[in-house]
């Protein structure tokens, strides 16, 4: 049996709103990528059409990968008793000890995470550390590009 895929609830709706885009207005401007490509003759030798049959697999693949997840998807609400820890959905101010810098990241679950966007999983290591923590704690990241300190500072 697979594991279920945790989510806060806007990573949930977020990704099923994705999956009908997916569905939807994506595959029809792809299948018609497609009958365009068709359209010019010997697909042998056409880059147009091997382009357009690409992009429906890696929209097929993405479009089942969402379906798999959102089947799995197990929604964390944050816990009304854990107001000050953080967890799965909360967002949290940390002061990076080391550099003297503040930044704030946001936990959620693997399948949403974008470190780009400060999207941190509670699979990373950061996440992991940061789970049941409250404001003043410090805690020590070990994760393949060093050891880092931080100091939470706030917990929303």
């Amino acid at each position: 049996m697979s594991r279920e895929v945790q989510f806060t609830r806007e990573g949930f709706e977020k990704l099923k709103a994705e999956l009908e885009d997916l569905k939807g207005p994506v595959r029809m401007r792809v299948a018609e990528a497609i009958r365009e490509a068709k359209s010019h003759g010997d697909l042998r030798e056409n880059a147009a059409y091997h382009e357009a049959k690409l992009n429906q697999q890696r929209l097929d693949s993405r479009i089942a990968d969402l379906e798999k997840a959102l089947q799995l998807a197990k929604i964390v609400d944050r816990p009304e008793d854990a107001a000050s820890l953080a967890h799965l959905g909360s967002k949290v101010r940390l002061k990076d000890l080391d550099f003297d810098d503040e930044f704030s990241v946001t936990l959620v679950g693997s399948f949403e995470a974008d470190p780009a966007k400060d999207l941190i999983s509670i699979g990373s290591p950061l996440g992991e550390a940061l789970l049941g923590r409250e404001p003043g704690n410090e805690v020590v990241v070990e994760a393949p590009a060093g050891t880092s300190k931080y100091r939470v500072l706030a917990v929303e």
